[in-house]
């Protein structure tokens, strides 16, 4: 009876999980021209940066399989300090990594791409889903571990 159950389980969680859908959100701006688009870690702060539906915000893109993209930039001056600029936006052209960076002559770049709403927020993108997916199926191990003793 508990296989059957732990098996039910499975088959509703893991779709769930692994299901990808194209309508997103993302935080949209630059710190060029919104100084908070630095500072989004701060809850005040996040207030201030508008959130943007992909499908609306892009709607001739190429691909209409959206994510979420981040990109830190370190502006190389002649003649002044560096300048650091973020941008954070909608993605449709995928790239084989979630993070890369590129080195240019004249700026630094660090660009990383999510895949769920609004998490071009975090300063480090993870795979949430899988940690999510591990700590379930150890849970229900344990459980039935525990049922096949009693």
């Amino acid at each position: 009876m508990a296989v059957k159950n732990t098996y039910a389980v499975l088959s509703v969680l893991l779709p769930a999980l692994f299901s990808t859908c194209s309508a997103i959100k993302c935080f949209e701006c630059n710190s060029v021209n919104n100084s908070a688009c630095l500072e989004i870690h701060n809850p005040r702060m996040k207030a201030m940066i508008p959130v943007v539906d992909c499908t609306q915000a892009v709607p001739n893109a190429i691909s209409k399989e959206f994510f979420c993209r981040k990109m830190i930039q370190t502006i190389l001056h002649v003649d002044k300090t560096p300048e650091v600029r973020v941008t954070r936006t909608c993605g449709w052209v995928k790239h084989k990594r979630e993070c890369y960076k590129a080195d240019n002559s004249d700026h630094l770049e660090t660009v990383c791409q999510c895949f769920g709403d609004m998490c071009n927020a975090a300063a480090m993108l993870e795979h949430v889903k899988v940690t999510v997916l591990g700590v379930l199926t150890a849970i229900l191990v344990c459980y039935q571990n525990w049922r096949g003793n009693v």
